[in-house]
């Protein structure tokens, strides 16, 4: 199985190896990349079509119907504004499409209030050769792919 995984932010990727935090830093959750959010108030959508299989406000997952699943997390230690900043518009457990409105949030409202707003995008459980076609660096637009997971 082959799984296109789309950026959940407009903004500019980055390697996961850049981000604030060791734990995803160091891939210790899966394999992925980040995306350095636009400055701009504005959603941020699923990465793949699935069901939310965990959602808070700063971090949601999505699982496929084939058990891949992707973590998309707003910010850095942004667990720490208690949901203050960010609206959902799902509940746990709703199915949703690839580029589907999942978070509203202002990455800077996060960044002025001294939390990075950088986005890891992790393939839960997957090992890094199994992401390819994987996206380097630059612009990104949300809904626009930043790597393929092959399962």
């Amino acid at each position: 199985m082959t799984l296109r995984v789309l950026s959940p932010v407009a903004g500019t990727v980055v390697p996961l190896s850049e981000v604030p935090d060791p734990v995803f830093a160091q891939a210790m959750v899966g394999p992925g990349l980040a995306v350095d959010p636009d400055r701009t108030a504005g959603d941020a959508v699923a990465p793949v079509d699935g069901t939310v299989v965990t959602l808070h406000p700063h971090a949601f997952v999505v699982a496929t119907e084939g058990g891949a699943a992707v973590l998309v997390h707003l910010g850095i230690d942004t667990v720490q504004l208690k949901g203050e900043g960010f609206t959902l518009h799902v509940v746990k457990g709703e199915a949703v499409r690839a580029g589907q409105r999942v978070v509203s949030w202002d990455p800077a409202a996060v960044e002025a209030g001294g939390k990075s707003p950088v986005c890891p995008v992790v393939a839960l459980d997957a090992q890094a050769e199994a992401l390819v076609e994987v996206r380097e660096s630059g612009p990104v637009a949300a809904g626009e792919p930043l790597f393929t997971w092959q399962r």
